[in-house]
């Protein structure tokens, strides 16, 4: 493995920003926004020298690493605190400080208004810098520190208007789901520790040849739990849609470009945990499947376009994972629709911040329309993101999501075509709730007051918007042609044998096509050839009242959870008040009702003294009688 002591200031010149711009406080307001973009800027600009000196080596000598010093010592178990830099790892890298600079950009007029500014770009930095050492570490020890930075750095985000009740709650929400989520992680280091003694990709991967199928199964899953919290999947998705109580820059970067997609990046670089644990890699795929359809239906209900949008991150993360848990014939097409993922919902989300700017920051979509007029660049950049993900050719959705589809028809026998069936029909659904989207917000009549004035963002806006467009465009044809991302990221997996094909690639494209055509036509017909309320209608059918309540999964978290924590809290209560509480005050009462009584012997008079002094040596002589006859 070759050494490289350059790798570290990916991770060093945003952890500086952030460092800075929190310790230097007010000082630093007037400039503070630059100096963390500039400094995101040259983590990116690192990434790209990294990548340039990768490819200038041969593919064994690609993956590079960094000892930064011994972290733990203990007998025969080492941890060093080191980075690995290879094949996977600089796609995240790329992704994450590239699409993280330009919410940088955009942040910096977004949030212009705005008094902490300083400090929102501070937690920008940090976020950048924990996700950075998320991907970066080079055990599950080293990524679990990046993994506690990024949901702390989230909860900053989420709750940075904390004033507004709604937003301290949504970020406490979040934090406390991705707690639950990251007690699996806990759990799979614990694991791999005492039954491998390594906590090291390289180490778990050594050993799984030889541990029994259920350890590795109980290290995979552990392993989704923790990816199941992070990329709010099915059961822990809740959260996500809160979320979007923050900034909408902290939506593009924590919901579309990297924190969600933490949990795909565990799962691939885990593959081969997975590859030894069937069980565990067939639970991986029931999560994304039913995860990318519960997105898909949450979003065809919803008003709010920052909540759309959401529940459309979590379906596309369900696709994701769904692809990760098709093995070495999915990985590359899950990293490759991360990454074209990143760039469309990015550019998309920046572009509902646009439309709240120039709306005085309304979210409700059924009070815009005509919005294409007003705001042509935001139409052109968010429509070149919506043809994307509903994979419209040759946009960059078309090509990443299609070949998930693809590779889940041939998975084989009954579980090939549900898989795959259950992929087509999430795609029909995109194209229904997004065109949904485009219509209510910029193709239909107008619907807003006239005291509104919308207005087209400034350049420091859509100029980042632009960039995402141009690859939600080309990314999709770039990493597929030549199947090159796929070839990429090759040495990091094991190939089994040759893999089947139920359906000719055209077949799928055709079939995946004309679901998308059933569900963009089913929304021109509905809502633009229709009159559309500027408020929701009460009289729905009982599935859109469902829908609207995210299918009542907070409903179901709590009647399962939070009603049966909060008895069993009180019974802890009512038990500690009573019975250990109750023993404490239980003992002193005695101790005071006893002194109270000895009290009544210490009268102070010297003749109650010696009556029993004399009564004492009466009975003590008549003991003595009794014994010695």
């Amino acid at each position: 493995m070759v050494t490289n002591n350059g790798i570290v200031y990916l991770i060093a010149l945003p952890l500086i920003g952030s460092l800075l711009l929190l310790l230097l406080g007010r000082k630093a307001d007037k400039w503070g926004h630059l100096l963390a973009t500039a400094l995101s800027a040259s983590s990116f600009a690192v990434g790209l020298f990294q990548l340039s000196e990768m490819l200038s080596r041969e593919t064994e000598n690609r993956p590079v690493t960094q000892k930064l010093f011994n972290w733990i010592s203990v007998g025969s178990f080492n941890v060093d605190a080191s980075l690995l830099l290879d094949q996977l790892s600089i796609c995240f890298v790329l992704l994450i400080t590239g699409v993280g600079t330009l919410i940088h950009i955009y942040s910096i007029s977004y949030m212009s208004h705005d008094k902490d500014r300083r400090r929102f770009f501070a937690y920008l930095n940090l976020f950048i810098a924990a996700m950075l050492l998320l991907v970066l570490g080079d055990s599950y020890l080293n990524l679990y520190v990046g993994w506690e930075g990024v949901g702390l750095a989230s909860y900053l985000l989420i709750g940075f208007w904390n004033q507004k009740q709604a937003y301290a709650t949504a970020s406490k929400k979040a934090f406390v789901m991705n707690r639950i989520g990251d007690m699996g992680l806990s759990f799979a280091i614990m694991i791999a520790f005492a039954s491998l003694g390594t906590v090291s990709f390289s180490g778990v991967k050594e050993q799984a040849h030889y541990a029994s199928e259920a350890t590795m199964t109980a290290i995979g899953v552990a392993l989704l739990i923790a990816a199941v919290g992070k990329s709010a999947q099915f059961p822990l998705q809740a959260w996500l849609g809160d979320a979007m109580a923050g900034p909408t820059p902290v939506s593009a970067l924590i919901h579309a470009a990297t924190m969600v997609t933490a949990g795909v990046y565990l799962i691939v670089r885990s593959n081969f945990v997975f590859e030894a644990a069937p069980t565990a890699q067939l639970l991986v795929l029931i999560v994304g499947a039913i995860t990318l359809m519960f997105g898909a239906i949450v979003g065809t209900a919803k008003d709010d376009i920052k909540k759309v949008l959401a529940a459309s991150t979590m379906s596309q993360i369900g696709y994701m994972i769904l692809g990760a848990g098709l093995g070495p014939a999915g990985y590359a097409f899950a990293i490759m629709h991360l990454l074209t993922h990143g760039f469309f919902k990015a550019g998309m989300f920046l572009g509902a911040g646009s439309v709240m700017h120039g709306m005085n920051d309304e979210v409700n979509m059924r009070k815009y329309g005509a919005l294409r007029k007003f705001m042509p660049i935001t139409f052109i950049t968010f429509g070149l993101g919506y043809l994307a993900i509903i994979g419209v050719p040759p946009f960059a959705g078309f090509y990443s999501k299609d070949m998930i589809i693809e590779t889940a028809f041939n998975a084989g026998g009954l579980k090939g075509i549900l898989l795959g069936s259950t992929a087509l029909l999430g795609a029909a659904i995109t194209a229904f709730y997004m065109t949904r989207v485009m219509i209510l917000t910029f193709t239909s009549p107008k619907r807003w007051d006239e005291d509104q004035h919308p207005h087209e963002s400034p350049i420091l806006m859509w100029a980042p918007m632009a960039i995402l467009a141009i690859g939600s465009v080309t990314s999709g044809f770039l990493l597929s042609r030549g199947n090159a991302l796929k070839h990429w990221l090759e040495p990091l997996f094991e190939e089994h044998g040759e893999h089947q094909e139920l359906l000719a690639p055209i077949v799928v494209s055709g079939l995946t096509l004309l679901m998308v055509a059933i569900g963009v036509a089913s929304a021109v017909i509905k809502y633009q050839l229709s009159d559309v309320d500027e408020v929701a209608p009460e009289s729905v059918s009982t599935f859109t009242r469902f829908a609207r309540r995210d299918l009542l999964q907070d409903d179901i978290n709590e009647a399962l959870f939070m009603r049966p924590g909060q008895a069993i809290t009180s019974a802890l209560v009512k038990i500690d008040e009573r019975v250990v509480d109750g023993a404490v005050r239980g003992i002193g009462k005695i101790a005071i009702g006893s002194g109270a009584q000895l009290r009544k012997v210490q009268t102070g008079y010297v003749r109650s003294y010696a009556a029993l002094i004399l009564v004492g040596a009466v009975a003590l002589i008549a003991a003595i009688w009794v014994v010695t006859q």
